[in-house]
């Protein structure tokens, strides 16, 4: 039933992009928040912003209030020391006030995999004390560094942690953070807790940790868990969290839960109030490009399209072929893509002059005479009757999009001029996500409940072959799995199981062809994180593109 009189914000919640660990999918924690009658959430992944955009949509979407954060990893020396069984890292909570909150809170997650990563992302006391502003912070679960001490027996050293984090964040930006969820660890340092913020003054926040939407969905999470370190169900060395109790709960049970300090219930809303973070999309943030020679860019652009249209054209330049260069022109101007054309034309222009074969140009990008004026296409969109108005409208809200490709094995030396131009903090390649399609889903579960690898075999296989297939529609269209689906009960709860984490994400991994250049610093914007020793940001493709940033399709043809 939705809460009427009480109400609560859960602040320590792990989504589907806490990468085979959070089980709360975004767009069904939003139904779950909804049913409660709660008003705001907060998102706060595994060292990680990679779900913090399409969380944010589809709170707005909801009506729900989303809060910013991330619980960060923070090195027990720096981030810079690496000697194993001697460096790990103790969980913090930390959520968005403002803007300058998400700023910090993105340059500190993106050191973390730059500079910290060791096993896990890590941040360190050099980057909270450099970029605290902004974000208020809570001292996390068990693994934090306050119940870490608590758990040693050292009360004292609890105390002066505790004073650190609360001298560094200020006044009413540090909270003590208490979790019951009935494990022994937690109720013995609970009081411990309450103790240490009335000494120290500090208040008290209470929060769920929550890894899934529901007290039933505990299982799901715990196939995940089997995934992500490859064990089985009945392995006696699976990582369990001891209870079914991290789930995202009611305001009734929250205040129950903690009766005797109803004041840590109350605080999840005062922090909420407090947290007014909104991402900023549709307006364009382009890179900047120096003309040579110190000219106007547009003065620039305008000669290098005169130059062209004289090179493809000559003597058969008509009034109407003059009329669409200058219209096009004019578009582009006015909608400020004089610099996409000069950025796009310039790398094109250094691939050529060093002999890596450039596509002619694919897509609606072929329609514009500039573009095939400055040798970004090679192909006459007057001969082929091709429309400017399909790459760039005056109506259009969303950033026009060049296809290039280019020769497969000298792809990065056009990267690599890219940033040498630019600066290598100005430009990173962009993320993607493997996710648990059909077959896979299967596959995954059945091997974690121990099913016969020939049994899931045989049950993956009768997943129909065809794009976007999911086990829904597979159910509908294959009558065999149908059947095995209703009349065996194992392959019941293997297809119920698999229904319950297809589409998540499993891994990510560096898009083939994204490629991002900002204005300023690529951690000025967008959170980064290092794959396969690139750096790339959190954010996939489609959301670069929403926030405004100049993404480059670099694509890989053979040559």
């Amino acid at each position: 039933m939705p809460e009427t009189s009480r109400q609560f914000t859960h602040l320590h919640v792990h989504t589907e992009y806490s990468l085979l660990d959070g089980a709360c999918r975004i767009d069904r924690l939003m139904e779950r928040v909804k049913a409660l009658g709660q008003t705001a959430i907060a998102i706060t992944d595994h060292g990680a912003m990679y779900g913090c955009v399409d969380f944010y949509k589809a709170a707005k979407k909801a009506g729900v209030k989303p809060i910013i954060g991330c619980e960060v990893y923070v090195a027990t020396r720096t981030r810079f020391d690496k000697v194993n069984r001697i460096d790990g890292s103790n969980h913090l909570v930390l959520l968005c006030k403002n803007e300058t909150g998400y700023k910090n809170l993105i340059k500190m997650v993106s050191a973390g995999y730059v500079d910290g990563f060791y096993n896990k992302p890590r941040i360190d006391r050099d980057l909270l004390e450099q970029h605290h502003e902004g974000l208020i912070c809570l001292s996390a679960c068990l693994a934090g560094e306050i119940p870490q001490a608590l758990l040693a027996g050292d009360f004292e050293k609890a105390k002066n942690i505790a004073r650190y984090y609360s001298g560094l964040f200020g006044e009413g930006n540090f909270y003590i953070e208490i979790q019951d969820h009935g494990l022994e660890e937690q109720q013995r340092i609970l009081p411990l807790l309450v103790r240490l913020a009335r000494e120290t003054n500090l208040p008290l926040v209470a929060t769920n940790d929550a890894h899934y939407l529901e007290k039933d969905d505990s299982r799901v999470q715990r196939v995940l868990i089997c995934i992500q370190t490859n064990k089985t169900i009945n392995d006696d060395d699976v990582l369990e969290f001891g209870t079914n109790e991290f789930y995202i709960k009611s305001a009734d049970e929250m205040y129950e839960l903690f009766s005797a300090w109803p004041d840590a219930c109350e605080n999840t809303n005062r922090i909420a109030e407090q947290c007014n973070f909104d991402f900023e999309f549709g307006v364009t943030k382009l890179p900047y490009f120096e003309a040579p020679d110190g000219r106007d860019n547009k003065e620039y652009f305008v000669s290098l399209c005169e130059e062209g249209l004289q090179k493809h054209y000559g003597g058969r330049i008509t009034k109407e072929l003059r009329e669409r260069l200058e219209y096009e022109i004019s578009v582009i101007d006015r909608m400020g893509y004089i610099n996409y054309y000069l950025i796009v034309y310039d790398f094109i222009r250094y691939a050529k002059s060093v002999g890596i074969p450039v596509g002619p140009g694919r897509g609606s990008g072929a329609g514009s005479l500039a573009a095939y004026c400055i040798g970004i296409t090679n192909i006459d969109p007057i001969r082929y009757n091709l429309l400017f108005e399909r790459f760039l409208n005056p109506e259009r809200v969303s950033m026009p999009d060049f296809d290039v490709d280019f020769c497969y094995e000298r792809r990065q030396e056009v990267i690599d001029y890219v940033i040498r131009k630019y600066g290598a903090d100005h430009v990173a390649q962009i993320v993607t996500f493997g996710t648990m399609a059909a077959r896979l889903a299967i596959r995954d579960v059945g091997r974690v409940l121990d099913i016969p690898y020939q049994t899931v075999d045989t049950i993956a296989k009768l997943v129909p072959m065809e794009p976007k297939m999911t086990l829904t529609k597979a159910l509908k269209l294959s009558r065999e799995l149908r059947t095995q689906a209703e009349t065996n009960p194992q392959t019941k709860e293997l297809i119920e199981m698999a229904l319950k984490i297809e589409g998540m994400p499993r891994h990510a991994s560096t898009h083939a062809a994204g490629v991002v250049i900002t204005r300023e610093a690529a951690n000025e914007y967008v959170p980064l994180a290092t794959n396969d020793g690139n750096i790339v940001t959190q954010f996939t493709m489609t959301t670069i593109e929403e926030l405004g940033l100049l993404k480059m399709d670099v694509r890989l043809v053979r040559c």
